[in-house]
């Protein structure tokens, strides 16, 4: 490690002010991901920005059609909801397989779609539930949010206020995981409401993406077997020390078929 200041906001137009006035500064959530980064020298912000005791960033909304999660909630605060839990079960289930103990008590929602890890999990949630990640200037959809690898929308002192997600009439999200890590080789986050329905893939690409061929398949026939029909092309698909992207490519219809079938309970 090496030195850096460390400031704590009070409010996210404090945060907003703080981290434009200071060059190479970076907010600072659960750590979780920023962290590691800075111990490799990968990254070397002059100053952190302590975002998560901000009140307005640490709340929870839930009502029958939306699902409202503050940026600075932890992992483990979404899996534990009840609210969640009965409403969205899918997105608490999902928050539940994020890393360990440790880190779900740390790690934050804004953080993890802030980075935009290739294999995190919580990007497929907001692609498949057409979530809107709400900043301190605009509100974006999840469409428009993941660029790339490592790569959002964001401006450089854009902060994350919250993400809202629709609930859907069904939903589930299925990994196949790092036994080390957590993260995923490849996982599929399924969502059908009365839009239509839309399926998320995440750890396979360089970033999270939607499956159109599966989305079709499933509009037509809500069911595993019509997921296990669909053949995945690895063109586009990550190879790596864990897999390659024709055993990706074989997972995802797989673990579509097991989200499916979850979510029809």
């Amino acid at each position: 490690m090496y030195s850096f200041d460390y400031r704590r906001a009070d409010d996210a137009q404090h945060a907003v002010s703080t981290l434009g006035a200071t060059p190479d500064a970076k907010y600072l959530g659960g750590g979780q991901s920023l962290l590691p980064t800075m111990r490799l020298r990968l990254a070397q912000p002059s100053a952190l920005v302590d975002v998560t005791r901000i009140p307005a960033l640490r709340q929870i909304a839930v009502d029958p059609k939306t699902v409202t999660v503050g940026a600075a909630v932890c992992h483990a605060d979404v899996a534990e909801h009840a609210q969640i839990q009965r409403v969205l079960p899918a997105l608490a289930q999902l928050a539940g397989s994020i890393g360990d103990r440790q880190v779900r008590a740390l790690g934050t929602l804004g953080g993890s779609i802030a980075n935009d890890d290739p294999a995190a999990d919580y990007p497929a949630a907001l692609l498949a539930l057409n979530a809107t990640v709400v900043t301190d200037r605009r509100r974006l959809g999840a469409d428009a949010f993941f660029v790339g690898l490592y790569e959002t929308a964001l401006e450089p002192d854009e902060l994350i206020v919250a993400v809202e997600f629709p609930v859907p009439e069904r939903a589930a999200y299925e990994k196949f995981r790092n036994p080390a890590s957590h993260f995923a080789l490849a996982g599929v986050f399924v969502a059908r409401s009365a839009d239509g329905v839309r399926v998320a893939v995440t750890g396979a690409a360089a970033s999270v993406f939607r499956a159109a061929a599966l989305e079709t398949a499933l509009a037509a026939n809500f069911t595993p077997e019509a997921a296990r029909t669909v053949t995945i092309a690895a063109d586009d698909l990550n190879t790596d020390m864990h897999a390659s992207a024709a055993y990706r490519a074989h997972l995802i219809p797989v673990l579509a078929a097991r989200a499916v079938a979850h979510a029809n309970g």
